[in-house]
C-alpha cells in the first residue's frame, strides 16, 4: 500500500509539473501576440459598405456593394475560422445602420439605388434578422430616409444619428443632423437632441452608455462633388441625459473608416478606429486608439491590408476588420484580419480544467485511503497506552 501511495504521489507531482510547464509556455505565447494582426479566412463575397453584427460569438456580414447592391448574408465563426451563407436580406442595400438587440440584428436605412436620386436612392426601411431561425421580418421604417450612418444600442434603444441624402432642389447633397431612436420593444420611433456638428460616413462606438461619433464628412448642407469637409472631431452623446459634449479630436483625419470598442474584460476599454480614406479614394491602414477615460489617442500596429468602407466586429475583445475597398474603382476586398489589442488578457484556457480536476480527485482519493490507516494506528496506540 505504501509503495502504491508513493507511486501515486509521484504521478501527481509529475502531472502538476507538466501542468505548470504548459501554463508557463503557453500563456506568454498568447500575450506576446498583443497589439498584432492575424490573417483569417477571407469573406466569401468581396464588398464594401456592408454591415457587421455579432450574435452568440458569430459575426454576420450583411448587404454591401461590389458593383451591385447586395443582400448577401454571410456568417463567420471565429472559433472554427469558417464562413457559412445564411438567408439573404429582403432589401439589397449598403451604407446603412446595423445593431443587435436581444440576439436579433436590425438593419436600418441605407442606399438602394444611385445616390443622386432623391426618390429611389435612399431608404428608411427597417428589417430584422433572427439568426436562431434564419428568418427576416419588417418593422416600422425610420422617419428620415438616409445613408452613411451608424446604429448604436444604449439601454435597449437603437440610436441612428446623422447621415446624408440627396435633394433634387439644386441637385445637391446635404447632411442630416437628426437623432432618431428606435424602440424594439414597441416598434416605435422618437427623436432626441440633434448632433451639434453635421456628420456622415463617420466612425462610431459605445462605451458606458455614451455614443462616440468620430470624424466623418461634413457636406456644409449643400454640396456638389469636390467640396467636402473632412472632420477630425469627437462628438460624444450621453443617452441618459440627452446631451452632447466633445472629446479629443482624432489625430489623423480620415473618412469611411470603421470602429469597434473593447469591453474591459479581456482588454482595456478602448475605441479602435481602423483604416479609412485619406484622400480621393486612397486607402489607409492606420490603427488609431482612443481611451475615453483619459481622453487620449495613441496608435496601434497598422492593419496589414489598407482599406476603407470596411466592417469591424468585436468578439471576446478581439477585433475583426473585414472587407472594404483598397483603392478607387472596383477593387473590393474580402480580407478578414484579426487584431489583438495591447494589454490583452487571454481567456482561461479550457484545457487546463481537466488536469486540475484529475489532480484534485487523486489527492482526495489518497487522503481518504490514508485517513482510515492513520485512525487505526491512533486507536491502537490509545489501547496500548503509548
Amino acid at each position: 500500500m505504501f509503495c502504491n501511495t508513493k507511486t501515486t504521489v509521484s504521478t501527481i507531482a509529475l502531472s502538476l509539473a507538466l501542468l505548470v510547464t504548459l501554463l508557463i509556455v503557453t500563456v506568454p505565447c498568447v500575450i506576446a501576440a498583443e497589439d498584432s494582426w492575424m490573417t483569417m479566412e477571407p469573406m466569401p463575397t468581396a464588398r464594401s459598405g456592408f454591415g457587421v453584427a455579432v450574435v452568440d460569438g458569430k459575426i454576420y456580414a450583411i448587404g454591401g456593394y461590389n458593383g451591385s447592391y447586395l443582400a448577401v448574408n454571410e456568417m463567420y465563426d471565429p472559433a472554427t475560422d469558417t464562413w457559412t451563407t445564411k438567408k439573404s436580406m429582403p432589401t439589397p442595400r449598403h451604407s446603412f445602420g446595423i445593431a443587435v438587440y436581444q440576439n436579433k440584428i436590425y438593419v436600418i436605412g441605407g442606399l438602394i439605388g444611385p445616390s443622386d436620386s432623391e426618390t429611389s436612392g435612399y431608404t428608411s426601411v427597417t428589417e430584422v434578422y433572427n439568426p436562431e431561425t434564419d428568418t427576416w421580418e419588417n418593422k416600422t421604417s425610420m422617419p428620415t430616409a438616409r445613408s452613411d450612418l451608424s446604429a448604436n444600442v444604449v439601454d435597449g434603444k437603437i440610436f441612428l444619428i446623422g447621415g446624408w441624402r440627396y435633394t433634387s432642389v439644386g441637385t445637391n447633397y446635404y447632411d442630416i443632423n437628426v437623432n432618431e431612436i428606435y424602440d424594439p420593444e414597441t416598434d416605435t420611433w422618437s427623436t432626441k437632441t440633434s448632433i451639434p456638428e453635421y456628420a456622415c460616413d463617420y466612425a462610431s462606438a459605445v462605451i458606458e452608455n455614451k455614443i462616440y461619433i468620430i470624424g466623418g464628412l461634413k457636406l456644409a448642407r449643400m454640396w456638389t462633388y469636390g467640396a467636402t469637409l473632412s472632420l477630425d472631431n469627437n462628438q460624444i452623446y450621453d443617452a441618459e441625459t440627452d446631451t452632447w459634449s466633445s472629446g479629443k479630436n482624432i489625430p489623423t483625419i480620415i473618412t469611411a473608416r470603421a470602429a469597434g470598442a473593447t469591453t474591459g474584460l479581456l482588454a482595456p476599454k478602448r475605441i479602435y478606429v481602423f483604416g479609412g480614406n485619406v484622400g480621393i479614394n486612397v486607402a489607409s491602414n492606420l490603427t488609431q486608439v482612443y481611451d475615453p477615460e483619459n481622453d487620449t489617442w495613441t496608435t496601434g500596429t497598422s492593419m496589414p491590408t489598407p482599406r476603407w468602407s470596411l466592417g469591424v466586429a468585436v468578439v471576446n475583445d478581439e477585433l475583426y476588420a473585414i472587407g472594404g475597398k483598397t483603392e478607387e474603382g472596383d477593387n473590393f476586398s474580402a480580407a478578414n484580419e484579426k487584431y489583438t489589442p495591447a494589454n490583452y488578457i487571454p481567456e482561461f484556457p479550457s484545457w487546463t480544467i481537466l488536469p486540475l480536476l484529475i489532480t484534485t480527485t487523486l489527492l482526495i482519493l489518497i487522503y481518504k485511503k490514508r485517513l482510515p490507516k492513520k485512525h487505526q494506528n491512533q486507536k491502537k496506540s490509545f489501547i496500548l497506552g503509548d
